[in-house]
């Protein structure tokens, strides 16, 4: 076994063991909320709490799954679809916000944590969450990224060696996608409200230094994956290795789809029931669109990064024109032997 495979497959156990205790605390704070021995987050009602809390169960039980997945025998006999779609969710959730843990770190943001609120799969800084649990739920994401930035690589690399092999400019050359467009418009708004623009916000006193953090990490991921995307359909530079933009094109697109998709269906929610302490920063029409249009683009980006690579047709030799049926086949000169065989069968 290669040595990039071993540490591939311990990555996978880590990362489920790390995030096995939030799977164990979300459940708890469903049984605890519909029993009464637990309150409910700020701004929801018990139904809605629970609601939440019951899905991001299920994804914390399909992201266990899927680390093992990763590295245990039936993860390669299952079909590959589901797998990689999982991988490129959890990817998209998960690494890309790795920095966003550094940067807020460094900051000293930690009174906000991952996401802002109620729009993240988990909020630390619930009232109700004592602080061991609050450690528990960050080591739980950080150690399920640094995990699938292993893992992830390596599965793929075992299923399907030859997508990593080449150079960019190996594959054919297509226009520019209308998805990597999108993609960096929406990075790029999200990078001009990270630098303190106020075009689309409507309560400004509601941004903080994590909401700030998380828009310049979404922006440059989005960026990222359009500018991999475009290299890729645009087949240059020629000689960059196809590996470097089919990361970057990966994580990026995955933050774009997971990320949206997540906070869309939240921010419709907020729009319509309108539940007291939550106002986030954004127009709620702004960001309802802004949040459509990623998910679109980076399901549309996964699409071309998964594209088979059509192969350059060579001139068909003459054995090649011989097999097909109803072919010509040009007739070949009899040499001197055989005019003389046949001459004595005369």
């Amino acid at each position: 076994m290669e040595r990039w495979d071993r540490v591939g497959r311990r990555a996978a156990y880590g990362a489920a063991l790390a995030l096995l205790p939030y799977l164990l605390i979300k459940m708890s704070w469903v049984v605890g909320s519909l029993m009464g021995l637990l309150p409910v987050g700020n701004g929801f009602g018990k139904a809605e709490w629970v609601v939440l809390n019951t899905i991001t169960v299920g994804m914390a039980a399909i992201g266990i799954a899927l680390a093992l997945a990763l590295v245990r025998p039936w993860g390669m006999r299952i079909p590959g679809a589901p797998v990689a779609f999982c991988a490129w969710v959890g990817s998209g959730f998960l690494v890309s916000i790795l920095p966003f843990g550094v940067l807020g770190a460094l900051l000293d943001a930690g009174g906000d944590a991952q996401g802002g609120g109620a729009g993240s799969p988990a909020d630390p800084t619930d009232p109700a969450m004592p602080v061991w649990e609050g450690v528990l739920v960050q080591f739980g994401f950080v150690g399920m990224g640094l995990g699938l930035t292993l893992a992830v690589p390596a599965y793929l690399r075992r299923r399907w060696p030859g997508a990593f092999t080449g150079r960019v400019g190996g594959g054919p050359r297509t226009a520019l996608p209308w998805a990597a467009v999108v993609g960096a418009a929406v990075g790029l708004l999200w990078l001009y409200w990270a630098a303190g623009g106020t075009a689309g916000i409507a309560h400004p006193v509601e941004r903080n230094a994590d909401w700030y953090v998380l828009g310049a990490v979404s922006g440059f991921w989005a960026l990222a994956a359009s500018a991999a995307v475009g290299m890729i359909a645009r087949a240059r530079p020629a000689r960059l290795p196809r590996l470097l933009p089919l990361v970057f094109g990966w994580v990026g697109s995955g933050s774009l789809f997971a990320w949206s998709g997540w906070k869309l269906p939240i921010t419709l929610y907020v729009a319509w029931a309108e539940p007291v302490g939550a106002r986030p920063p954004e127009n709620l029409a702004v960001a309802v669109v802004l949040h459509g249009c990623a998910v679109v683009a980076g399901a549309a980006m996964l699409r071309t990064l998964v594209r088979p690579r059509a192969r350059v047709a060579e001139p068909p030799t003459r054995g090649d024109a011989a097999a097909r049926p109803g072919a010509r086949v040009p007739r070949r000169r009899q040499d001197a032997s055989s005019v003389l065989s046949s001459k004595r069968r005369r």
